[in-house]
């Protein structure tokens, strides 16, 4: 080969790499297509997915990763509920009466699985309900697979006594209404057992550990910070900590892990917040059509359109995302 032939030819690879490495913002999602999130009101709320999105459709408008919401609040993979759960009405919902639905509707190729808060029904510490969330775990890994999608397990969010508006415990007997005040130490066992099933193969996300490092790190300077709405729940500040720590997982530069804000991930972009609010709306819109559809909903959640439906204006959204994520004259 001629010199010339060789430096054109490593021109080419060298261009295509910068291609793709733009059309890739996120090298760990490249394989798959469809990603199916589940787990409890926190992934039902959904922002830290609305962020992951969002963070996609600015650094790739070719991006043809669809990400789907299939949150559940109150839910369990434990199968654990504490008595009088919901004012008695009914006891928490089990991912083991609806994963085979989810995954047979949906057909993900990749699971993102985030349990964990509500499993060890905010009480102390017990050896047999650590077990139950263990078997479930177990189970829930296996099923997956089982479909022929992989799965990635997110560790639970911390609980935030400081922002708890329930009356604190030492016993947690009633559960969500009265929390064991000591209840991220549960927590974090059950995290530090997650992550050690990396040992075992899982791909596994510590949220828990980063986001308690933040909590502590705010602290230093206001000791009433808190980023959860009521010791559970992130607000939108918890929901980026989530995110984040996903995106770094799966690739993301080592400055996205330095942002405290998704408002600092959409800086660079004119159209940012605009473009979250629509994914945001998109979201919300499908997640209610395929929990309806599923036909597995929690009471109290709002009943979805038809899917068919649902994905009509669904598909007009994506239009309108598309072109403002695409259009360079506006930026």
């Amino acid at each position: 080969m001629k010199p010339t032939t060789k430096f054109a030819a490593l021109l080419f690879f060298t261009l295509t790499c910068l291609v793709c490495a733009a059309q890739s913002p996120l090298p760990g999602l490249e394989k798959y297509h469809r990603v199916v999130f589940i787990g409890d009101s926190i992934t039902y709320f959904g922002g830290y997915i609305d962020d992951i999105e969002a963070y996609v459709l600015t650094r790739d408008t070719n991006s043809t990763v669809t990400f789907l919401n299939l949150g559940q609040s109150s839910e369990t993979v434990s199968g654990l509920s504490e008595p009088g759960h919901a004012g008695r009405k009914y006891p928490r919902p089990d991912l083991h009466t609806r994963l085979a639905a989810v995954l047979e509707k949906t057909k993900p190729d990749l699971v993102v699985a985030d349990y964990g808060m509500n499993d060890g029904i905010y009480q102390p510490f017990s050896e047999e309900h650590f077990q139950k969330f263990k078997d479930g775990m177990e189970w829930l890994h296996e099923t997956v697979l089982k479909s022929s999608a992989q799965i990635v397990h997110v560790t639970p969010s911390p609980f935030d006594p400081v922002g708890c508006k329930k009356p604190l415990t030492f016993d947690g007997a009633r559960g969500f209404e009265g929390p064991y005040t000591n209840y991220d130490d549960v927590l974090t066992r059950y995290s530090e057992w997650l992550v050690s099933q990396r040992t075992n193969g899982w791909d596994v996300v510590d949220i828990h550990t980063p986001m308690d490092q933040f909590l502590a790190e705010q602290r230093k300077s206001n000791p009433k910070y808190t980023f959860t709405r009521d010791g559970v729940h992130p607000d939108a500040v918890g929901h980026w900590l989530m995110a984040r720590a996903i995106l770094v997982h799966w690739g993301a530069p080592a400055e996205i892990g330095k942002m405290d804000s998704v408002e600092q991930m959409l800086a660079a972009d004119p159209h940012g917040d605009e473009l979250l609010k629509l994914v945001t709306r998109q979201e919300d819109l499908l997640r209610n059509a395929w929990l309806t559809e599923a036909d597995h909903l929690r009471p109290g959640h709002p009943v979805g359109l038809p899917l068919p439906e649902a994905e009509r204006q669904a598909a007009k959204l994506e239009i309108e995302i598309r072109t403002l994520a695409a259009n360079p004259s506006t930026k």
